[in-house]
C-alpha cells in the first residue's frame, strides 16, 4: 500500500531547514538520505546546502521514487544528487563506499520496518566515524497524521539499537507537532 505523503511528512509537517541546521552540513559534504522518498525533499534541501562540491545519495528500495527524484533534479538544475536503489535491511546493498559519508538522514523510514537494527548496521557501514545520523520519524502518541500507532518507533529502543551500532546520541529534539527528532555521531 502506498504511503501518503501526509503520512510521510512532507513539507506540510517537517521544517527541513531548520532542522537540517541541527547536523551542521556545510559545502563540501558526501551525505545519504536513506530512504529518500517520492518527493526527496530533504535530498534537494541537503543539495543545496552541501553545494556542487558536495553529494548527496538519494536512497530508496522504490525505482519509481529515483526516477521522479533524477528527473526533478534535472529540471532544477541540481547535479550533486545521486540516486541509489538500495533495500537498507541489507547490509552491503546500498553501493556507497564504507565508511564514506560525513552524514545520513533517516526521515520517517523507520517506521515502516521492522528491521531496525539491521538500517542501522547498514548506516553504520557507510558513515564515517565522527559522522553525523539525522533520524526523523513519529512521536508515539496518536495523533490526526500519521502511522498506525503499533507502526511508530520508540525512541528507547532506538537509542538502545545505535548504542549497540557504535554510535551515541547528540542531542534530541521536537522535530515538529508529530515528529521527534534524534542526532547521533558514529564512535
Amino acid at each position: 500500500m502506498p504511503i501518503s505523503r501526509a503520512i510521510c511528512g512532507g513539507t506540510e509537517l517537517l521544517d527541513s531547514i531548520s532542522i537540517l541546521k541541527k547536523i551542521d552540513l556545510s559545502p563540501g559534504m558526501k551525505v545519504a538520505d536513506l530512504g529518500c522518498g517520492g518527493s526527496g525533499h530533504f535530498s534537494f534541501q541537503v543539495a543545496r546546502i552541501v553545494g556542487d562540491e558536495g553529494v548527496v545519495y538519494a536512497v530508496d528500495i522504490l525505482k519509481s521514487v529515483l526516477r521522479t527524484i533524477e528527473v526533478k533534479a534535472k529540471l532544477e538544475g541540481i547535479n550533486n544528487i545521486k540516486t541509489v536503489w538500495s533495500n537498507l535491511e541489507v547490509l552491503g546493498a546500498a553501493k556507497i563506499e564504507n565508511g564514506f559519508l560525513d552524514a545520513a538522514l533517516l526521515v520517517n523510514i523507520l517506521f515502516q520496518s521492522k528491521k531496525h537494527q539491521e538500517i542501522f548496521k547498514e548506516t553504520a557501514r557507510v558513515l564515517k566515524r565522527g559522522g553525523k545520523l539525522l533520524v526523523i520519524d513519529w512521536k508515539p502518541t496518536g495523533g490526526a497524521f500519521g502511522p498506525p500507532i503499533q507502526n511508530r518507533v520508540k525512541k528507547d529502543s532506538l537509542r538502545m539499537i545505535a548504542t549497540e551500532e557504535g554510535f551515541r546520541v547528540r542531542e534530541e529534539f521536537e522535530a515538529g507537532q508529530y515528529h521527534f527528532g534524534i542526532i547521533f555521531e558514529k564512535e
